[in-house]
């Protein structure tokens, strides 16, 4: 299992409004979708995410998102180590992810770049 990186998730009230400034910090442009009723923008190592309360709220118990090259492999490894799978691994608009508690508590979302 390879990690590449992680990603620091950002709550923001008005995403359209939030874009830019990060577009400008990252050098680079967003990757926007949605998911769940939630409105997403990939730019650089931000994920910046708005929508209802209801659904932030549990978005808020992710730690962070790390990137690695397989999700199945991580799956493998996660769960041979003790991890909790909590979800997935499922395709999203930008991969695919699981999220899994690790056994100290802590939940982190692991995704990949592949649309298999």
């Amino acid at each position: 299992m390879d990690i590449l990186g992680a990603t620091l998730r950002v709550y923001v009230d008005d995403l359209d409004k939030a874009i830019p400034f990060y577009e400008g910090l990252a050098g680079g442009d967003a990757l926007r979708f949605e998911r769940g009723g939630v409105e997403v923008a990939a730019v650089g190592c931000f994920l910046l995410m708005s929508g209802p309360e209801s659904q932030l709220e549990v978005l808020r118990k992710v730690a962070a998102t790390i990137a690695v090259t397989d999700v199945e492999e991580t799956h493998r490894v996660l769960d041979s180590l003790g991890a909790d799978i909590i979800a997935g691994p499922v395709v999203t608009p930008a991969g695919r992810n699981l999220i899994a508690r690790h056994p100290d508590g802590v939940i982190y979302e692991y995704a990949d770049r592949q649309q298999k």
